[in-house]
């Protein structure tokens, strides 16, 4: 059986390379010696809990991946990983509902790593409702963004220049794996979105990320006519402390001209609190 030390040392080896450091590269970022990395590659040395998390930051890993670091080295988890219904996010569901609740009449949602929905406000919910079919396919097994985007039964009929905003949902998809390479419920996530019809072939129209990346457009026409034209940006939680916390997405979008204004503005119905609640 590998101990605690050989198996950190191959899991900070593999990190390394994924990140496409070399050992000198690393050591510079971590302002410690390349024979130290070396060192405790091999096994030849055992980092201190304090080493782990300073090597994990080094390597930008996410607050998931550093706790699973610290796991390889024989260490217990160092970042919470509390459940959103949990008491003690209680603080953060009421913020994320206000936000919901403040974004009305526009749509917008919270979401988590691989786009599944957390909540959203009432408009989001009507936006979804008149854009895609209740027995679509594309709704199961669970409310995933992703899946509505890319998905041949998602909006996908009904998107102007669907390949535009499906390139840029395809390419944020990637950066987040890309990030989380060890994650496996996104590289499956990936591979399931990538199976879809002409959802490859977006890999062509991808580009540079550029600050134009910050608003999305998107074009959409409803089941009863009305055409929405929309853009959208997406927001994380800035420095967060816990897993659940540095895995969460804000996408809100604005409205781009005055009819999506009045569409948006017939959704909202009259007193409205804010968010539906988390679904999960």
């Amino acid at each position: 059986m590998a101990t605690a030390v050989q198996t950190f040392g191959s899991t900070l080896r593999w990190w390394r390379t994924n990140r496409r450091y070399s050992q000198l590269q690393l050591a510079i970022e971590a302002e410690v010696s390349s024979r130290h990395i070396s060192f405790l590659e091999t096994g030849r040395a055992k980092p201190s809990r304090e080493m782990v998390v300073h090597l994990a930051i080094a390597l930008d890993l996410s607050l998931r991946d550093r706790n699973a670091l610290l796991d390889a080295a024989g260490y217990a988890p160092v970042y919470p990983h509390s459940a959103l219904d949990a008491p003690e996010m209680d603080d953060v569901r009421r913020v994320l509902g206000q936000i919901l609740a403040a974004h009305s009449p526009n749509p917008a949602v919270v979401v988590d790593r691989r786009g599944e929905l957390i909540d959203a406000n009432t408009a989001a919910f009507a936006l979804i409702g008149a854009t895609v079919a209740p027995d679509s396919a594309a709704l199961t097994p669970s409310v995933n963004i992703n899946r509505l985007a890319l998905h041949p039964e998602g909006i996908k009929p009904r998107t102007a220049d669907w390949e535009l905003g499906a390139a840029n949902v395809l390419q944020r998809l990637e950066r987040e794996q890309a990030h989380r390479p060890a994650d496996e419920q996104l590289e499956a996530l990936l591979a399931e979105m990538l199976s879809y019809p002409g959802v490859e072939e977006l890999r062509r129209h991808a580009a540079l990320p550029t600050g134009a990346d910050l608003l999305v457009p998107l074009e959409v026409n409803t089941f009863d006519g009305a055409t929405i034209r929309l853009v959208s940006t997406v927001a994380t939680i800035g420095a967060p402390y816990d897993v659940t916390l540095d895995e969460l997405r804000l996408e809100t979008f604005f409205p781009s001209d005055n009819a999506t204004r009045d569409v948006l503005a017939r959704w909202q119905p009259d007193g409205e609190a804010g968010g539906a609640g988390p679904t999960g």
